[in-house]
């Protein structure tokens, strides 16, 4: 009896693609009442065609996390990942922030083909945040891991833009769409703080400086993203990466429409099966995958000088 042929396609009908459906190896075909073995669509083999960069590698620093995600991009072809612990504290000092970014330039040295450093910083200390992205900088680290100490658009943050576009340096910073940000109460509250960044601050920030590249955090990270593409669809200089654990059906295509094919790139926030799954899902094309994979964000790379060979 001959089997339907599987294809990425049919492999996930409607749904994006488990934990679990990444590491089947076969699949079985119910036949007149009986199992019989089939020969499975070789997802991981797929995987493996397409070079990747983690563009959202979340990492406490520790011994025993790093080896842990180094083992998951290991499995899943993941050449490098670009990590560090953004300052989830709103004093962040500038002592802090030193002490964080020298913690992450460890972990550089000791992983040296694998992890790219990103340095965190708190613009409420305009010199000492200047001094640490040139410090950082000569350290080999490619950009910011910010948090929601200072609004994107706040004036505090126009001499730390203006610094980092001078350089060509990515600014990654997080943000949120969803009840309870930006100060905003009702009935039910996201417990956020009234500084996180929501996506009109991200266009603010942007309009002020189209000559300045912005990564806005995490689409899968739960908040509204279709709010979140539709608000960046006329901002060529904000791009977003897919990291997260949020594994909603038609998310990638989604951005895909809204943002096109060179402003998304890959990322995992740790979700390392749930984020390729996502994107194994889509219906994007080869050379869409390619680039998300790898080309969007080394481009943005090597205008910095960072870029991967």
């Amino acid at each position: 009896m001959m089997s339907k042929k599987i294809t990425r396609r049919n492999f996930v009908v409607n749904s994006a693609i488990s934990t679990t459906g990444l590491m089947m190896a076969t699949s079985f075909l119910n036949v007149n009442g009986r199992e019989e073995r089939q020969d499975a669509y070789n997802l991981m083999k797929e995987v493996g065609k397409y070079r990747k960069l983690d563009a959202y590698a979340t990492s406490d620093l520790s011994e025993q996390n790093l080896k842990r995600q180094l083992d998951f991009a290991d499995r899943l072809g993941i050449e490098k990942l670009f990590t560090a612990t953004p300052m989830t504290q709103i004093k962040a000092t500038p002592q802090e922030f030193r002490e964080l970014n020298d913690r992450v330039h460890k972990a550089m040295k000791k992983y040296p083909n694998r992890l790219m450093g990103q340095f965190t910083l708190n613009p409420i200390y305009k010199k000492e945040s200047l001094e640490e992205i040139s410090r950082c900088v000569d350290l080999g680290m490619t950009g910011t891991r910010l948090y929601n100490q200072v609004k994107i658009n706040d004036p505090l943050y126009y001499p730390i833009i203006e610094k980092l576009s001078d350089l060509k340096i990515l600014l990654f910073m997080h943000g949120e769409c969803q009840l309870g940000v930006g100060g905003y109460r009702m009935k039910y509250d996201a417990n956020k703080l009234p500084s996180t960044s929501t996506p009109d601050d991200f266009v603010d920030a942007a309009t002020r400086y189209p000559e300045a590249m912005f990564q806005f955090a995490h689409i899968g990270g739960g908040g509204d993203w279709e709010c979140m593409c539709k608000t960046f669809e006329n901002y060529p200089n904000i791009y977003v990466d897919t990291g997260g654990s949020n594994n909603e059906e038609n998310m990638i295509d989604f951005a895909l429409q809204h943002l096109g094919a060179d402003r998304l790139f890959f990322g995992t926030d740790s979700s390392f099966y749930q984020s390729v799954g996502k994107i194994f899902s889509s219906r994007l094309t080869e050379s869409q995958m390619t680039k998300l994979f790898f080309g969007n964000y080394n481009s943005v790379l090597k205008r910095g000088g960072f870029g991967v060979s």
